[in-house]
């Protein structure tokens, strides 16, 4: 029998702490030699950058809304620009007496929204706040009922316009976009080939196009004497247009489901509705959250575009209100940065919320 000798094991290295501040900036800015080198460049450059932006921005900015004042050599930021056109620039035409109307007409709408991404209120009875808040939308802004003055639609501009077009176009466009991925994926050929038609027509020209065809093309057709408003055209179109957009998302996640659930599911007995509503859509849907929040920011920022079609939203509008004065006219910069703001506040929330639906529908999924 032969004597063993002990043989202690080498100490393994303590484990690396993988969360936190420092490990993330190791990992992700200086993980190799490439990715270093392109840190303290960039680093460098927005160090540069950064406090100059600043300087010209906050410290040496004009506050005051004279134009005067902003000519001062020296001067940075002119935002009196923001202090002086901001009625026009939120409001567009709408009449100046009248703009606590689009003011309590967009909080409600705001406040709609708000409800609806809320949990608490995910309930049936939300269809009638719907109806009553867009109805209530819509009579405060077109006015005629109530003792209110009547306001044509083509004087509707500024935030509440940019707030209607892309939330009535995000609402409408994602049932007909469903529709549209499960007809495409369709056994009748009929309905296949027409669902394919509308998303390729669709897709194979700009928004522009669309909006344009709408506003211009359309009256063209129809009867004489029979006219449908401008606003209407617009809406249609940026809602097919992103209806046919949505369905290549959500046709991806269809395609991304195993066949033998639904052949699981046929052997159960479920019928397609029951089978579509039960077990496909729910996961197909869940799959694709950030591409279909990806297409909402798109629909957002798109509406934009109506200002070929004489409908002055944000953009539109605080290009309106800087044009006709030529004063105010130098210092269009500071307009854009404002309104970017605004499409920032809006775009980083769609996104934050984004990421909140996508954490909760994958629980299920969560190990």
């Amino acid at each position: 029998m032969t004597a063993q000798t002990f043989q202690s094991i080498a100490a393994r290295p303590l484990p690396v702490k993988t969360e936190g501040v420092i490990p993330w900036i190791r990992n992700n800015l200086f993980g190799d030699l490439i990715t270093s080198i392109m840190t303290i460049v960039i680093g460098g450059a927005l160090l540069y950058v950064i406090p100059q932006f600043l300087g010209w921005a906050l410290v040496r900015a004009s506050w005051i809304p004279n134009f005067n004042a902003c000519r001062v050599e020296g001067v940075g930021a002119c935002w009196g620009v923001v202090a002086e056109k901001y009625r026009i620039i939120l409001f567009g035409r709408y009449p100046y007496e009248e703009q606590w109307r689009p003011l309590i007409a967009t909080s409600l709408m705001l406040g709609l929204l708000v409800m609806s991404c809320t949990r608490a209120f995910w309930r049936s009875w939300m269809i009638l706040v719907w109806v009553l808040v867009l109805s209530l939308f819509f009579a405060l802004m077109y006015g005629n009922v109530a003792g209110l003055s009547k306001v044509e639609t083509d004087r509707w501009g500024g935030l509440p316009l940019t707030i209607l077009l892309s939330t009535l176009s995000m609402v409408s466009a994602f049932p007909i976009a469903l529709v549209v991925a499960l007809g495409r994926r369709s056994n009748l050929p009929a309905i296949r080939t027409f669902c394919t038609i509308y998303v390729e027509l669709i897709r194979g020209v700009p928004l522009i196009s669309v909006l344009f065809m709408a506003s211009f093309m359309f009256p063209l057709f129809m009867p004489q004497g029979f006219t449908i408003d401008v606003l209407v055209r617009v809406l249609v179109g940026i809602t097919l247009f992103s209806a046919a957009y949505m369905a290549e998302i959500i046709r991806g996640g269809l395609q991304a489901i195993p066949k033998g659930q639904i052949e699981a599911a046929a052997t159960l007995g479920l019928s397609y509705w029951q089978t579509q509503r039960k077990i496909v859509l729910p996961q197909a849907l869940a799959m694709v959250v950030p591409s279909i929040m990806n297409s909402f920011i798109a629909t957002f920022m798109d509406t934009s575009l109506v200002t070929i079609v004489s409908l002055y939203e944000l953009t539109g509008a605080m290009s309106m209100a800087l044009n006709s004065d030529s004063d105010w006219r130098p210092f269009k910069i500071e307009g854009y940065l404002f309104i970017a703001l605004i499409y920032f506040g809006f775009c980083f929330t769609m996104s934050r919320y984004s990421i909140w639906v996508e954490k909760h529908v994958n629980k299920g999924r969560a190990r």
